[in-house]
């Protein structure tokens, strides 16, 4: 430990973190995230956040074909200093392994679903969505809090430019045909 209170692997290597050192450091904290070669930490969810996840994991596993299956809060390796930590991914079911990973690859993603808390405002709707498509995962959601009420804005990556371009915002109903088809009562959240 250095003189501060703070144990060393707070503090980053030179040229920072790769995305294998999450699996190494011992007590990280859960959910760590590593943007940039710099570790970030995740502040406690709030309940619209956690229920939204739900709402979403829930309809997605329903509506997913059986060669795709959805996993919450798991990293996905985009690149040596990138592993963010998407709320909801659908994958490829045979990039399953053993139940004991701890990350996906980006080839295998082929949704990432970020639900936006305040403290990660700029990093879910700039950074990450940013990365995503430049590690090459097809469809991206953005889910915000519009006082309780969700708002799903949904996004496709266009091969050429290798970013993404919105496809839709919706409000009360999520339908749509990509990925797969899927239908999904936004206001089920008061449900919840």
């Amino acid at each position: 430990m250095t003189t501060s209170s703070l144990p060393d692997w707070v503090f980053p290597p030179p040229g920072g973190f790769v995305a294998e050192d999450l699996d190494d450091i011992p007590n990280l904290p859960a959910h760590t995230e590593l943007i940039d070669g710099s570790l970030v930490f995740v502040s406690p969810q709030a309940s619209f956040h956690a229920v939204m996840v739900d709402l979403l994991a829930a309809d997605l596993r329903g509506a997913a074909p059986e060669e795709l299956r959805v996993r919450r809060e798991m990293s996905v390796v985009l690149g040596h200093d990138q592993r963010p930590e998407p709320d909801l991914v659908v994958l490829k079911a045979e990039a399953l392994g053993s139940g004991r990973e701890t990350f996906y690859k980006a080839q295998d993603v082929v949704l990432a679903v970020e639900v936006v808390s305040p403290e990660s405002r700029s990093r879910d709707r700039e950074r990450k969505p940013a990365l995503y498509a430049a590690a090459g995962i097809p469809h991206f959601w953005r889910v915000e809090d519009d006082g309780g009420e969700p708002v799903v804005y949904v996004y496709e990556r266009d091969p050429a430019t290798r970013a993404y371009a919105l496809t839709g915002i919706h409000h009360d109903r999520l339908k749509l045909t990509v990925p797969f088809d899927l239908d999904v009562d936004l206001s089920g959240i008061h449900r919840l």
